[in-house]
């Protein structure tokens, strides 16, 4: 089954951080992402320029409304995600456990629906 991985991270936390610990954080999202490679679950995966680049569209009453940022403030920003492929539910979320974001953020995990 195939399963999404996302990253939201604590903002206040990364910015608090000093540069050589961003970029060992960064570093640390790199090594996570090859260890699915190498696992052979891996099916895709991207990192998200910062939320506040992010464009909100919305249909209201036949307008369509354009919101800069976020669609919503909140504390925490969706960063990146990963698409994996494992047997179930148990086998993905030791991957997400291992993700740099559960330690000052969320993974959040979803099963994916098959089109088509």
């Amino acid at each position: 089954m195939r399963y999404i991985l996302m990253s939201h991270v604590d903002d206040s936390t990364l910015a608090g951080m000093a540069p050589e610990a961003v970029r060992a954080t960064m570093e640390r999202f790199v090594s996570f992402t090859r260890a699915l490679a190498d696992s052979g679950v891996l099916r895709g995966a991207e990192q998200l320029q910062p939320a506040d680049t992010a464009t909100t569209v919305r249909n209201r009453q036949g307008e369509v409304l354009l919101t800069d940022g976020p669609h919503a403030e909140l504390t925490e920003s969706f960063g990146g995600f990963w698409i994996v492929e494992t047997p179930d539910l148990d086998g993905v979320l030791k991957y997400a456990a291992d993700c740099p974001a559960a330690d000052f953020g969320s993974v959040e995990v979803h099963p994916l629906t098959e089109l088509g």
